[in-house]
């Protein structure tokens, strides 16, 4: 056999490396089309937004379940930007991880304060800076830079005490005019920060359990290094999976612990099961992270074994995931404008679509385009050796 053809072992052994980062993509590419609908109902379905936790009495079931596909979204990119960390320091050392993740978490909070708040509101100057899930990322990031250095053994436990501890401090809260009010915004409690007297800031994500989903995503990055078999990876994120739905049901049944808003009689089914799983984001619950990451867990196992142009479709969008999240929501807003000037409001002075089926349609359409400039930009960014590059 001559040396220069890869033996069998050799093959496999590259299609799995080719699996393990594209089922990763697919993933992230899967909830970001998710989150594109989410977003979708916030520029276009004005006459019904959802409170945190959901009125399960009234709201419609089909927009109910809409926003918990949604609830997907957060959780599981977060864990993966964990698992793209490690990724990225088995390939430069921990050194280098921890620098580039302080420098990309930074970026990602300027990222969050500027481009982004100005694509949800187009006001300048801004009264209130919203700051969401990239600002959240951004300080796990940050929070992730420095535990690294810590004995990686250390981690896991990390992280599980802030995923399964941090509602034990839901009883504690700051006065706005108390001195530690703005850490607990930031780190646990919603909140409103004065900047000026004519700015604030909403912490609509809080950080503390996010920052245990990245460490426990950091965590799990060796099931993906190179010499990682593939069965076995899947194995662990079926057994992870199913551990984690086990343990958010036991917890959920009993109303015992896990979610500050306990689960009720609905008076039929359907609104008991809504009520079942009706949980709270912000901060995102213990419930709430395990069902979240145990369905992400398994989603993933499955992308392993999905069909390859499956997998490659939606590696697409998650080969660009800041890009992505930065032109879907000017390209919401600006076409909620366009509505507006062609159609007329129909909501006010807003423009909403008549149903949660035109929603899906809409965010249909508008992931076909985004899909070209993803794969557009891909392309750029790995021929291009701008270093700047990498934090996008």
């Amino acid at each position: 056999m001559s040396p220069s053809k890869p033996v069998p072992a050799q093959k496999h052994a590259a299609a799995s490396a080719v699996s393990r980062i594209q089922s990763i993509d697919a993933l992230r590419g899967t909830v970001m089309l998710l989150m594109l609908v989410d977003h979708a109902r916030e520029f276009f379905y004005i006459h019904a937004q959802v409170s945190d936790p959901m009125e399960v009495e009234t709201i419609d079931p089909l927009l109910f379940f809409t926003r918990i596909a949604a609830h997907l979204c957060a959780p599981v990119f977060v864990a993966l930007t964990g698992v793209a960390a490690w990724l990225y320091g088995q390939r430069h050392g921990r050194a280098a991880a921890s620098g580039f993740l302080l420098k990309r978490g930074l970026f990602l909070i300027v990222l969050e304060l500027t481009v982004v708040n100005f694509a949800w509101t187009f006001a300048m100057p801004p009264q209130t800076l919203f700051l969401q899930v990239i600002w959240a990322i951004g300080l796990s990031m940050i929070a992730l830079s420095a535990l690294i250095r810590l004995p990686a053994k250390l981690l896991p436990a990390i992280g599980l005490v802030l995923l399964f501890g941090h509602n034990l401090l839901d009883p504690i809260s700051f006065a706005p005019h108390q001195s530690g009010h703005a850490a607990w915004a930031i780190l646990h409690d919603r909140g409103y920060l004065d900047l000026t007297d004519t700015l604030r800031a909403r912490t609509s994500y809080p950080v503390l359990p996010w920052i245990g989903v990245i460490v426990l995503g950091w965590s799990a990055g060796p099931w993906f290094s190179r010499g990682a078999r593939q069965e076995e990876r899947i194995r662990r994120l079926a057994a992870i999976g199913i551990s984690a739905l086990a343990i958010f049901l036991l917890l959920r049944a009993t109303n015992v612990y896990g979610d500050p808003a306990p689960w009720l009689d609905g008076g039929s089914p359907l609104r008991t099961m809504m009520s079942f799983v009706n949980l709270t984001k912000y901060p995102p619950s213990a419930d709430f992270l395990l069902l979240t990451l145990g369905v992400g867990a398994l989603l993933l196992a499955a992308l392993e074994r999905a069909p390859a142009r499956l997998v490659a479709a939606l590696a697409v969008f998650g080969s660009a995931p800041l890009f992505f999240y930065v032109v879907h929501l000017y390209a919401l807003h600006l076409l909620n404008l366009a509505a507006i000037l062609v159609v007329g409001p129909n909501q006010g002075i807003a423009f909403s679509v008549p149903n949660v089926g035109a929603l899906w349609l809409l965010a249909a359409g508008v992931a076909v385009p985004l899909w070209f400039a993803c794969r557009w930009f891909v392309g750029v960014k790995r021929q291009s050796r701008n270093p700047l590059l990498t934090y996008l």
